[in-house]
């Protein structure tokens, strides 16, 4: 009777659970479309800007905030949806205009210098911005106290004499434009508009006598408003210029072919998966299953709340973050089936499995959000995004494949319905399961007889050998940097027929430039150039290699100083990620194991940036991104093994600690996380391959790196991180120094019977 309530249940949950898939995929398709797309994914115009004052003043904070609002005006009239603009340091502004059908436009109208006059109400000119003193506008008070525009006048008699004419007219108002557009500009039409975003008309003032002296601006202002007005009124009599310093063009066509090429990758990556997982684990498998999907749809469910911007590094730090994602399951199912193979029931292997695997959880994706916190902080423009996506995917991994997952499978477990079922519910046959109470042995351990830490000199050797080769290219060769660390243009053209060099070396000597790499595959055109393009020139290479070979183009364009930018960036960001996890291994564990993982970190670095030099793939910017992305991943899996020695070094007594049993402690936890190892490795691995294969161009190399990063982040947690641990810690032996203590299985019983511990 009670197998058969189970088994109700069972199939009631079960039912629930499918039910709740179904309404999941109904609700992502309106989710997904919902969200803002930025201009690598539905094409688009990005521009950094360098804001300077033509007369060689100093430019301060209120002058910058000045330019960004006239910035913020003039993109309204370009009817762009969802535009980004933000101030990067002390002079610098970087706009996105993600959909805008005309990039070119929108340069001219965004590089002009703002422009500030002072009309009649029939557009006739009164005035220009000459009369008031540059960026001098600022907040004031009416006679009634009520919030107030003040001007300070620099031309006292023009400025009289205009006032005076007006105030004698019948309809005595001065209208005060900005940016005014005698072909669509008009008082008679926009009267009533004046000082909304859908006008370039700020104010429309009445003027009752002549002023020879500074006036102030009066109406049923708020004082956000009149603040607004200030800023405005000031960038147009401030002589600000704008000088371009990097810029990318991303044609429509462009961006829509990355967005379905890199969806079908992460669609066909998940699916991949979820069924890797239900082979490995059975039932456990599919409620894993289950929760991704939930993952991936909280997700972007978060970044939409958040009003993020979905870029195609966001899309591949989503996917990875998958595969990351699963090793917080996969850390929770490894414990379960080792208590199941010390013969406890399933009720209590599923409870101490789960309470045995949350620290290292907890650690691992800490240390991930560290490094995301890190490259958000210290990132720019993709790699920013990257890291906000980042940062969500861990936080959303906490709550569903931590807790929802436990949540859902302790439903289950409470049925009793699996209870003889082990095979079904987490793949452990019940002939491998030890009777203890007829003291049966316990399964040994599938890697028991490897010793991994024997070839610890070998793989010290080979990771020398690599870096020393990397050095040496690195040295004669240099490194392949693309625009973003060496300034320049680059130009990627795609068409439906493959080009040949011969024809690009032809075009670009009718565009009168000159090349200095030139890479033709199958899929696109990849072009370099050093000379770092004008608008203009932009302007004409994407139409001409639009209208030659009705291609999709896209063109970025770095200056010199955004590349040193760009370098003190990434260097700056790969060092205080390091010690931000040198800070926090510390604290959790000890300054030995701190040690040994940041060592492996390095190693990691190292050999990344080794194969790089090597092979001759580009180092990007997003090749940055996926440096500190591993650094995150590769301590996650150090954490995991180190969490596992600490716990059998506690099980000791440190008294009698020797140098032989700490090495063979060390080489039993590797054994014991070993086939974690493998399949966490994998199912990260998984999607990175199928993103190679499938997905965009934009994000092959990020991927190529993180390959090369995943497979030396595993090595290293093996062979680099937990030798160096073992030869500190050598050192420790026979002295009074002691781990951490954490309470194990055996304490807790003595503790229950009364002992004195």
């Amino acid at each position: 009777m009670k197998k058969k309530n189970g088994k109700k249940k069972v199939i009631t949950i079960s039912c629930i659970l499918i039910l709740l898939i179904v309404g999941i995929c109904f609700s992502f398709v309106p989710l997904f479309k919902s969200l803002k797309f930025g201009l690598d994914l539905q094409g688009g115009f990005e521009i950094l800007y360098k804001a300077s004052s033509i007369d060689g003043s100093k430019m301060t904070n209120s002058k910058l905030t000045a330019t960004y609002k006239t910035l913020s005006k003039r993109i309204d009239s370009l009817g762009v949806s969802e535009p980004e603009i933000t101030v990067e340091g002390n002079d610098k502004i970087r706009v996105k205009l993600a959909g805008v059908k005309n990039p070119e436009e929108a340069r001219t109208q965004l590089s002009t210098v703002a422009t500030l006059s002072f009309r009649d109400t029939e557009d006739n000119l009164l005035m220009t911005s000459d009369v008031l003193d540059a960026g001098k506008a600022k907040v004031g008070q009416d006679q009634q106290g009520n919030p107030a525009v003040a001007l300070t006048v620099k031309d006292k008699d023009k400025f009289y004499e205009v006032t005076s004419k007006i105030s004698t007219q019948e309809n005595n108002y001065i209208v005060i434009w900005l940016d005014y557009n005698e072909l669509t500009d008009s008082y008679s039409k926009e009267g009533n508009l004046c000082g909304t975003s859908e006008s370039n008309c700020l104010s429309a003032a009445t003027v009752s006598q002549g002023f020879a002296s500074d006036v102030i601006i009066q109406g049923n202002f708020t004082y956000e408003e009149v603040e607004n007005l200030v800023d405005l009124i000031n960038s147009g009599s401030l002589p600000t210029k704008l000088t371009e310093l990097s810029s990318n063009t991303v044609g429509a066509s462009f961006g829509d072919q990355t967005l379905s090429t890199t969806l079908t990758a992460g669609i066909i990556a998940i699916a991949a998966i979820a069924l890797i997982l239900i082979l490995i684990y059975h039932f456990s498998g599919f409620i894993s299953a289950v929760s991704i999907m939930i993952y991936t749809f909280l997700v972007f469910a978060v970044f939409w709340v958040v009003g993020g911007v979905l870029t195609l590094p966001g899309i591949a730090a989503l996917v990875l973050g998958i595969g990351m994602a699963v090793d917080a399951n996969v850390i929770t199912f490894a414990r379960i089936k080792e208590e199941l193979l010390k013969g406890k029931s399933l009720p209590t292997a599923f409870k101490e499995g789960s309470k045995s695997s949350f620290s290292a959880i907890i650690d691992s994706n800490i240390t991930t959000l560290i490094v995301a916190i890190i490259m958000f902080i210290f990132g720019e423009s993709s790699i920013k995004g990257f890291a906000t996506m980042l940062i969500i995917t861990v936080l959303v991994t906490m709550f569903t494949m931590v807790f929802l997952t436990r949540a859902i499978l302790r439903v289950f477990v409470k049925t009793d319905y699996f209870n003889d079922k082990t095979n079904l519910f987490i793949n452990i046959k019940a002939k491998d399961i030890p009777n203890v109470s007829k003291n049966e042995e316990v399964k040994a351990n599938a890697f028991s007889k490897i010793n991994f830490l024997k070839y610890k000199r070998l793989c010290a050797a080979l990771s020398i050998v690599i870096i020393l080769t990397g050095c040496a290219f690195f040295a004669t060769k240099g490194f392949n940097l693309s625009i973003d660390y060496k300034a320049g243009s680059s130009i990627t053209v795609v068409t439906d027929t493959k080009l040949t060099e011969k024809q690009i070396k032809n075009d670009l000597k009718e565009l009168e430039l000159t090349s200095n790499n030139i890479n033709v595959t199958s899929e696109e055109t990849s072009i370099r150039l050093d000379k770092a393009l004008d608008g203009e020139k932009v302007k004409e290479v994407n139409k001409y290699f639009e209208d030659k070979y009705d291609a999709k183009v896209n063109i970025g364009v770095v200056s010199n100083l955004v590349q040193r930018e760009l370098v003190k960036n990434a260097i700056l960001s790969v060092l205080v990620a390091l010690i931000g996890i040198i800070i926090y291994i510390s604290i959790r564990f000890k300054l030995s194991y701190a040690i040994g993982g940041v060592v492996a970190l390095l190693h990691d670095v190292l050999i990344m940036f080794a194969v790089f030099a090597i092979s001759r793939f580009e180092v990007s910017s997003m090749f940055i991104a996926a440096v500190l992305a591993i650094i995150g991943y590769s301590i996650n899996d150090t954490i995991v093994s180190f969490d596992r020695i600490r716990e059998n070094i506690d099980k000791e007594d440190w008294k009698k600690m020797t140098k032989e049993k700490l090495e063979e402690i060390c080489n039993r936890s590797i054994q014991e996380t070993f086939t974690r190892t493998i399949y966490t490795t994998v199912t990260t691995l998984l999607p990175v391959i199928i993103l190679m294969v499938l997905g965009s161009s934009g994000i092959f190399t990020f991927n190529v790196a993180m390959l090369i990063g995943l497979i030396s982040g595993t090595y290293s947690s093996i062979f680099i991180a937990t030798t160096l641990f073992l030869l500190i810690e050598k050192r420790n032996i026979g002295k009074k120094i002691k781990p951490k203590k954490i309470y194990t299985d055996e304490f807790e019983e003595k503790k229950i019977k009364g002992i004195n511990c």
